[in-house]
């Protein structure tokens, strides 16, 4: 899937960055499970709304003013669990970094 979609190559590459951090300041287990929870979430949205898409553009391969609110609803989804999984990272790095910074 990442070979076609560049979001998920996006997400994924995310993801490395992530893991990454979290290892470099060594959060604690519970700032982990948050992180893996919000990877996950995202990972998974974004299988979802690419599944949704697919199948829609089997269903109705022309032009449908319904198809494209449902694909952008779908779209919409992963947005909102990309937010949330900011949050989780800015809740989790913030204090890391202020540490390093001050």
């Amino acid at each position: 899937m990442a070979r076609h979609e560049p979001n998920m190559r996006f997400h994924l590459l995310a993801t490395v960055a992530v893991v990454a951090a979290a290892a470099a300041f060594r959060v604690p287990v519970e700032q982990w499970a948050a992180l893996v929870f919000a990877i996950a979430l995202v990972l998974l949205g974004e299988t979802l709304n690419t599944a949704i898409e697919v199948v829609l553009d089997v269903v109705q391969p022309e032009d449908d003013e319904r198809v494209g609110v449902v694909k952008d609803v779908a779209a919409a989804a992963v947005l909102v669990a990309a937010a949330g999984s900011a949050v989780i990272a800015a809740i989790v790095f913030v204090p890391h970094v202020w540490e390093l910074v001050a």
